[in-house]
C-alpha cells in the first residue's frame, strides 16, 4: 500500500554562491527600517526556523501572527498562513515592503545595501547586473531553499527502516493517518500546501479582536474567513506555540484541538500521547545537525 507521506531528499541542487549571498542578507537587519530587525529575527535557525513567540513583533511593537519556521519552505507553493504570496520571491518582498514587519521601500534599501562596497561586489560577482530588486529577492530565496532537514527518524522508516520507530510511534503514525490527521498534512513536506476553515466542527473562539480574517484577506470572497495554509508538521516538535495565533502551548493541546475542531473527535489520552509521540520523529537534520532549541547554527 502506497504511504500518504513521503521522506524529504537528503540534498537539494543550488547555487553555492547565491545562497551565501542570501544568507548574508537573511542576517542582515539593514533590510528593515531603521535596523530594527533582520530576517533571523524572527526566523532564527538555532531555535527551528522560528521565535518561539505565539505571535510575532513586527517593527514598532505591532503584534502579528505566530511566526512558521522557514525549514522546508522550498517545498511549500503558498506561503504565509494566509496564502498571500505563491513564490519565495514574492514572500520575501511582501515581509520586507509590509509596514507592519520590515518597514522598507525599494529605493532605501537597495541605496543602504548600494553604499556598502562588499555587496556591490558580491552582487557583481554573483549576477552579471548586479544589486537590483530581482536579484536581491533571487538570493533570499535561493537561501530560503536550502533549508532542508533531512533524514529525520520518520525518514529512515519511510526509507525502508522499520526499526528507526519504536512500536508506540508506529502506533502513533498509524492513528495519525486512521484519525484522519494525513488529510490535510501530506506529502513530503507533511502539509504546507493546502487551506482549510480554522473550526469545521467547532467554531474556536477568536483570539484577537478584531478577529482574524485569514484567507479572506487576500481572497475577499466570505467563504475564505477564518481560512488558514495548514501547516507543515517538519520539526514541528520544536515549533512550539502552535497555530495562526499560537493559542496551543504544547503538542498534547493541539492534538488535541485539531481532532475537537477539526475532525470532530475526542480522542484517548493515550491515542493523543501515541500521535504526539509521532510527532517527535519528525524532527530532522540542518547540515548534519538535529533540529532543536537552542542548537548552534551550522555554518
Amino acid at each position: 500500500i502506497a504511504e500518504p507521506l513521503a521522506p524529504l531528499p537528503l540534498s537539494v541542487a543550488g547555487d553555492p554562491a547565491r545562497e551565501a549571498l542570501g544568507k548574508r542578507l537573511f542576517h542582515d537587519p539593514r533590510l528593515s527600517s531603521q535596523s530594527q530587525r533582520s530576517c533571523s529575527t524572527c526566523h532564527p535557525l538555532d531555535r527551528g526556523g522560528m521565535d518561539g513567540r505565539a505571535r510575532a513583533v513586527g517593527v514598532d511593537g505591532v503584534r502579528l501572527r505566530n511566526t512558521p519556521t522557514l525549514f522546508n519552505v522550498g517545498f511549500n507553493f503558498f506561503f504565509n498562513w494566509d496564502g498571500g504570496s505563491t513564490t519565495l520571491e514574492a514572500h520575501a518582498e511582501r515581509l520586507l515592503m509590509n509596514p507592519k514587519v520590515m518597514k522598507m521601500t525599494w529605493p532605501e534599501l537597495l541605496a543602504v545595501l548600494g553604499a556598502d562596497p562588499q555587496y556591490a561586489a558580491d552582487f557583481a560577482a554573483v549576477y552579471s547586473d548586479g544589486l537590483n530588486r530581482t536579484n536581491l529577492l533571487d538570493a533570499l530565496a535561493s537561501f530560503e531553499r536550502s533549508l532542508v532537514t533531512p533524514n529525520s527518524r520518520f525518514d529512515r522508516y519511510l526509507r525502508g527502516d522499520h526499526d528507526a520507530l519504536d512500536q508506540g510511534e508506529q502506533e502513533g503514525y498509524r492513528l495519525f493517518k486512521s484519525v484522519g490527521c494525513v488529510a490535510c498534512h501530506q506529502g513530503a513536506n507533511i502539509g504546507g500546501n493546502l487551506f482549510q476553515k480554522f473550526g469545521v466542527f467547532r467554531t474556536p473562539k477568536p483570539s484577537v479582536e478584531p478577529p482574524d480574517p485569514g484567507r479572506q484577506a487576500v481572497t475577499h470572497s466570505d467563504r475564505d474567513r477564518g481560512v488558514y495554509r495548514v501547516p507543515s508538521l517538519r520539526n514541528v516538535a520544536v515549533t512550539a506555540p502552535y497555530f495562526h495565533d499560537g493559542r496551543a502551548a504544547d503538542l498534547d493541546v493541539a492534538v488535541d484541538t485539531m481532532a475537537q475542531e477539526q475532525l470532530g473527535r475526542r480522542l484517548a489520552s493515550q491515542e493523543r500521547e501515541a500521535i504526539v509521540r509521532f510527532l517527535h520523529t519528525l524532527t530532522g537534520q540542518y547540515r548534519g545537525q538535529s533540529v532543536t532549541r537552542g542548537a548552534a547554527e551550522a555554518p
